[in-house]
C-alpha cells in the first residue's frame, strides 16, 4: 500500500468520525521508518467560531505529554548528564523524608516510586506553583516501599521527573525537550508543556463528553491520585491559566509534532539521533508486570510508557512504547514496524475509538517486521 493510499484511508477514518458525531475535530499524523504518510484533519478546532482543525492545530494532551517527558530523561541519560539508579535525593534532599531516600530516577520513570497522589485539597493555583508543589511532595509519605510496588503516578509525575531533571542539570525539561528534541526536528512550535502566550490562539477548544463523564469512584485510590480540583475536564483544557502550567504531567502539541519525536526516538528522522539502538529497546521493554496499586487494574509498563497497542492489536512486548491520555489523545512507536503515530482530538472524553481505527488501518497497511529485518 502506497503512502498517499494510506493517507486517503486515514482521512476518510477521520471525515467518518466527525459525520458520524462521534468527534468534534481530529488530527492524526502517521510517519513510517522515516516517510510522512499521513498529517491529516477533519472536523472543527473551535465550533463556536467556525475554525477548522489544520495540521499545525495544538490541542491539549493530557497524559500523552507524560511519554514526551520520559523521552527527554532518557535522551540526558544518553548524553551523559543523568543515571537511571541516581537517587532523588543526590539533588534534592528534602525528597528522603518519610523513607523515600531510596527513589531514583529509575523508580519515577517506572511509576513504582511510592508517590502516586499529591494532598488532595491541591487545586490549580498550586499546580501553577512548582516550587510549592515539589515542598508537598518532598514532604509526603509513600504508599508504600519505593520500588516494590507499581502504581500510575497521574499527577506526581512530572514533578517529581522534572525537579530530578532541574536539581540534577540546572535547566528544566521543558528547556531540554526544546534544545535537544523540538528545535533540532524543527517542530519547536509544536510540543509543549507549557504553551507560549503567543500560541494561544492556535490551541484547539475542547467540548465536554456527550453524557456523564466517567470519574473515579470518591476515595478511591484513583481517585486521590487524580484529586477533583485539579482533575482535567473540556473546561480546564480552555483555560489559559492551564494550557501555560509548566506541568509535565500534560502537555499541548500537534500530531505531526508528537509523531516525528517517536519517529526520532525510533531512529527513523535523518540528522538527529536521540537514543541508541540499545536504549530504544531498553525504552520499549517491559519492566513491571502486575497491579496497578492505584488504578486497581492489572498491567504493564515499558520504562517509561505505557506498553499498548490503542487498537487491541496484539504487538510483541517489547515493540510498542508510547502514552494516551484521558482525553483520548495518544502517541507511541512500533519498533517491529517501524510507524509513528500520533491522535489529537477535542472531544474531551476517553473514547479511544479514532486512535483504534487508525491504529487498525496502520496494523493492515504495515505489518510487523521480523527484528532482524
Amino acid at each position: 500500500m502506497s503512502a498517499d493510499e494510506v493517507g486517503e484511508r486515514i482521512q476518510a477514518a477521520v471525515d467518518g468520525l466527525v459525520a458520524a458525531g462521534g468527534e468534534v475535530g481530529v488530527q492524526v499524523a502517521v510517519v513510517e521508518r522515516g516517510r510522512v504518510v499521513a498529517d491529516v484533519a477533519g472536523g472543527p478546532a473551535d465550533s463556536r467560531r467556525g475554525i477548522a482543525v489544520a495540521p499545525d492545530t495544538l490541542f491539549f494532551a493530557a497524559s500523552t505529554a507524560k511519554g514526551l517527558a520520559s523521552a527527554v530523561a532518557h535522551v540526558l541519560v544518553e548524553r551523559g548528564e543523568l543515571g537511571y539508579d541516581m537517587r532523588a535525593v543526590e539533588v534534592w534532599p528534602e525528597f528522603g523524608a518519610h523513607g523515600k531516600d531510596g527513589v531514583t530516577l529509575r523508580h519515577v520513570l517506572l511509576h513504582t516510586a511510592g508517590v502516586p497522589a499529591p494532598p488532595y485539597d491541591v487545586t490549580f493555583d498550586d499546580l501553577r506553583d512548582w516550587d510549592r508543589m515539589c515542598a508537598l511532595l518532598a514532604a509526603a509519605e509513600p504508599w508504600w516501599e519505593p520500588g516494590t510496588r507499581y502504581g500510575y503516578h497521574a499527577q506526581t509525575f512530572g514533578f517529581l521527573l522534572g525537579e530530578i531533571v532541574r536539581r540534577a542539570t540546572g535547566r528544566t525539561v521543558p528547556w531540554w525537550l526544546r534544545e535537544l528534541v523540538t528545535r533540532p526536528l524543527g517542530i519547536e512550535d509544536e510540543v509543549h508543556f507549557a504553551v507560549p502566550e503567543a500560541l494561544l490562539g492556535r490551541v484547539a477548544r475542547h467540548e465536554p463528553p456527550v453524557g456523564t463523564p466517567q470519574v473515579p469512584e470518591p476515595g478511591s485510590r484513583a481517585d486521590r491520585a487524580d484529586p477533583p480540583g485539579i482533575r482535567h475536564d473540556a473546561g480546564t483544557a480552555n483555560r489559559p491559566d492551564v494550557l501555560t502550567v509548566e506541568s509535565l504531567s500534560f502537555g499541548t502539541m500537534t500530531a505531526r509534532g508528537a509523531a516525528r519525536i517517536y519517529a526520532a526516538l525510533l531512529g527513523h528522522v535523518d540528522g538527529v539521533d536521540l537514543v541508541s539502538s540499545a536504549r530504544r529497546a531498553d525504552m520499549a521493554a517491559v519492566h513491571v508486570r502486575g497491579m496497578d496499586e492505584v488504578m486497581d487494574v492489572p498491567s504493564t509498563w515499558a520504562f517509561g510508557f505505557s506498553t499498548y497497542r490503542p487498537g487491541g492489536v496484539q504487538a510483541r512486548p517489547g515493540s510498542t512504547f508510547g502514552m494516551i491520555g484521558m482525553n483520548g489523545s495518544a502517541a507511541y512507536a512500533d519498533i517491529d514496524s517501524g510507524v509513528a503515530v500520533a491522535v489529537m482530538r477535542n472531544r474531551f472524553d476517553f473514547d479511544m475509538t479514532a486512535v483504534s481505527e487508525i491504529d487498525r488501518i496502520l496494523t493492515d497497511a504495515f505489518p510487523a517486521r521480523p527484528r532482524s529485518e
